[in-house]
């Protein structure tokens, strides 16, 4: 059914059925994309004709929605529905695409060619070198450098980006007014002003054990390709190297990562390369990304 009361009061019915259900987000965004409109979705849950009307449950929930929404906005940070046209073309593609995005910074269409660098929160020396080497090379070419704002590798990753003076996402496991850890706090705000901050989860939502791996999921469908720079099996890194594959992206594996059982198996799957150093990936990127304005991906 096609949309007839303007975005905002698209939005605005979207997040009242999110405050409505708490617990089946994925249900009413699955159910929201099937009628193509939030507001027909809210008018069909409550049997009312006008959602404007006289419910004083509906009618709270869509002024409480409308608030935040107002307040958000002041703060700088941005609301898309997973039917809206601000959200990310590329998550669209993917099986655990969130039900909706928030952001502070700047959208960019072409971060549908981004590369995302990830890896362990207690990295070698020799790690972090080559991640924030990665990185910064990655960004003087005009790629949009992607991490999740963890200590370890994907700090010294955003910093690469940021030395490079190029664009770097952060997808994050918290809401956007939280901070983890706290001491990359100034360095959240500094990516949020030359780039993107993205979150799948309300602003004040704190970190958890279940937010981590849903951010990979996020994380690995918003980019292009992901690197992997260390890693051991328990690691959000390679959960986000087996979520890549199965999302028909180019996965790279840097050869020091054999020793583990996990990257030489996943090393022998369609998509994957195992590279030597940061040039190979470097030397595979115009293959492995997607033409500009372009989405190739299954």
């Amino acid at each position: 059914m096609p949309v007839t009361r303007g975005d905002r009061d698209e939005s605005r019915a979207f997040l009242a059925l999110l405050l409505m259900t708490p617990r089946h987000w994925a249900a009413v965004a699955e159910r929201v994309e099937e009628l193509g409109s939030a507001v027909e979705s809210l008018r069909q849950g409550t049997g009312q004709m006008d959602l404007w009307g006289s419910d004083p449950g509906t009618s709270e929930r869509l002024e409480e929605a409308g608030r935040l929404l107002e307040q958000w906005g002041h703060e700088g940070m941005g609301f898309a529905s997973v039917i809206d046209d601000d959200y990310p073309e590329q998550l669209l593609t993917i099986h655990q695409r969130p039900p909706f995005v928030m952001w502070r910074g700047t959208r960019m269409a072409d971060d549908a060619r981004g590369v995302a660098v990830v890896g362990t929160r207690k990295p070698s020396a020799k790690g972090v070198d080559r991640a924030r080497r990665l990185a910064r090379d990655l960004a003087e070419r005009g790629v949009t450098v992607i991490s999740g704002l963890a200590a370890g590798i994907d700090t010294a990753v955003h910093l690469g980006a940021l030395e490079g003076g190029g664009r770097t996402v952060s997808v994050i496991g918290t809401g956007l007014r939280r901070n983890y850890p706290r001491e990359n706090a100034d360095l959240q705000a500094r990516i949020a002003e030359h780039g993107l901050v993205l979150s799948q989860f309300l602003p004040d939502a704190p970190p958890s054990q279940q937010s981590f791996p849903m951010r990979n999921a996020v994380m690995s469908g918003y980019a292009a390709a992901t690197v992997v720079i260390e890693a051991a099996w328990k690691s959000g890194a390679r959960m986000q190297a087996r979520l890549a594959l199965e999302h028909g992206r180019t996965v790279f594996l840097l050869s020091s990562l054999l020793e583990h059982d996990w990257a030489r198996e996943y090393a022998e799957r369609p998509g994957a390369h195992v590279v030597e150093t940061v040039d190979d990936v470097l030397e595979h990127l115009d293959t492995a990304l997607p033409a500009e304005g372009e989405l190739t991906w299954a």
